[in-house]
C-alpha cells in the first residue's frame, strides 16, 4: 500500500480529516444548544480575529450588553435581563464561535503542513481546498444568518439558519467522505449502478429532512402542536396560506407538518431498503451497513416524537440535533461502501435488478 509522498492513500491525513470531521459535529451540537438556549443574537457584532477574545473586564460586559440591548430581542423578548442573565447566553454563543474559530485552525494549519511535506495523495488536494473555502464560506454565512435578526426580527430569518446547517452539514460529509478515500485509496470497482443509485437516493432524502428540521428549528415549530401523531386534534392544523411561498419556510404548522411526513417516506424507503440488501444479499459488510441505516432512521424517529412531545427541552432537542447528524454520516458512508463495492449484488440472477 502506497501511503508516502505521491501516494495514493495517506492514514495520517485520514485520521486529520476524521478528527476535524469529529470537530464539526460538536459544532452542529453546540450550534443546536445556542438556537434552543436562545443566544445566537447574544454576540451583535461579527469581529472574526478580535472577536475571539470574550469581554475581559466590568467595562466589557456592559458595553456588550448595552449593544444587545438595542436589538428588537431584548425588547420583545428578554426585557428586563440582568448581565448575569446575558452572560449565560453569551457563553454559549462566544464558545459557538470560538469552536468554529478552532476548527478553521485545526484544518488549515495542518493542511499547510501536509502540503509542504506532499503527503496529501494528488486527487485529494483540490478536495481539501474546497474543504477550506467553505470553511471560510460557513462563517460568512454565519454572520449573514445573525445579522437578520438584528434590527426588524426578533430571531434569524429559519431560510438562514437552514442554509447555515446545510452547509455545516455538507462540510461534515465532505471530511468524512475525504477521510475515508485518504485512509482506503482510490478504488477502481466498477458498482452496480442500480444499487448505489438507491443509495445516493436514500442519502439525498435524508439531506432533505435535515433541511426540512433546520427550517422547524429557525420556525421555533418544535415548541407547538406537540401531540403525535396528529397536531392539535388533527391532520394538519391552521396554515397561514396568506404569506405564500413563504408559508413553507416560516409557518410552524407547515414546517412541522411537511418534516413529519417527510420522515415517515424516509423511514418507510429506509426500511425498504434494508430489507432490499438483506433478501439480495449483498457483499459483505454492506448488508449491516444497509441495516445501520434504517436503524439509524428508526431511532431517530422516536428521538423525535419525544422531543416534541416533551416541548422540546434543550437535552432532547440537543441529542436530536446530533442524532440527525449521526444518521446523516451513516448513510453517507453507506454509499461510499456501495460505490466501492466489486461483488455483484446477488448470487445469480440479472444485475440490473438493483435498486
Amino acid at each position: 500500500m502506497k501511503r508516502f509522498i505521491g501516494g495514493d492513500q495517506n492514514r495520517a491525513v485520514a485520521i486529520w480529516l476524521f478528527v476535524c470531521a469529529a470537530l464539526v459535529f460538536a459544532m452542529v451540537v453546540v450550534g443546536g444548544i445556542t438556537r434552543l438556549t436562545g443566544s445566537g443574537l447574544s454576540i451583535t457584532e461579527w469581529k472574526p480575529i478580535m472577536g475571539a477574545l470574550p469581554p475581559m473586564n466590568a467595562a466589557d460586559w456592559n458595553a456588550a450588553f448595552e449593544k444587545y440591548r438595542a436589538i428588537p430581542q431584548y425588547a420583545q423578548v428578554n426585557a428586563g435581563m440582568s448581565l448575569a442573565e446575558f452572560q449565560g447566553i453569551f457563553w454559549w454563543e462566544w464558545a459557538h464561535r470560538l469552536l468554529g474559530r478552532l476548527i478553521g485552525a485545526a484544518f488549515a494549519l495542518p493542511f499547510a503542513v501536509f502540503l509542504i511535506l506532499r503527503q496529501i495523495p494528488r486527487r485529494l488536494i483540490v478536495r481539501c481546498a474546497i474543504l477550506l473555502a467553505l470553511g471560510g464560506l460557513q462563517g460568512l454565512i454565519g454572520w449573514w444568518m445573525v445579522s437578520s435578526g438584528l434590527s426588524e426580527r426578533i430571531d434569524v430569518a429559519p431560510e438562514r439558519l437552514t442554509v447555515h446547517l446545510g452547509l455545516a452539514l455538507l462540510i461534515f460529509m465532505g471530511l468524512i467522505w475525504t477521510g475515508l478515500e485518504a485512509w482506503n485509496g482510490e478504488s477502481h470497482a466498477r458498482n452496480p449502478a442500480g444499487w448505489s443509485r438507491g443509495a445516493a437516493v436514500l442519502l439525498g432524502a435524508v439531506i432533505v429532512q435535515c433541511l426540512l428540521g433546520g427550517l422547524v428549528a429557525g420556525a421555533k415549530a418544535g415548541f407547538v402542536y406537540t401531540d403525535w401523531p396528529l397536531m392539535n386534534g388533527g391532520f394538519l392544523p391552521p396554515v397561514e396560506w396568506s404569506r405564500g411561498g413563504l408559508a413553507f419556510l416560516h409557518d410552524q404548522a407547515l414546517v412541522q407538518f411537511n418534516h413529519r411526513i417527510w420522515a415517515y417516506g424516509l423511514l418507510i424507503g429506509g426500511t425498504v431498503y434494508a430489507v432490499q440488501a438483506w433478501r439480495w444479499r449483498l457483499a459483505e459488510g454492506l448488508g449491516a451497513a444497509a441495516f445501520a441505516v434504517a436503524a439509524a432512521l428508526w431511532l431517530q424517529a422516536l428521538l423525535g416524537v419525544a422531543t416534541l412531545m416533551n416541548a422540546t427541552p434543550l437535552w432532547l432537542g440537543a441529542l436530536h440535533q446530533a442524532g440527525a447528524a449521526l444518521v446523516l454520516a451513516a448513510a453517507m458512508v453507506n454509499l461510499w461502501l456501495v460505490r466501492r463495492s466489486q461483488a455483484r449484488l446477488f448470487t445469480s440472477g440479472p444485475r440490473s435488478r438493483g435498486l
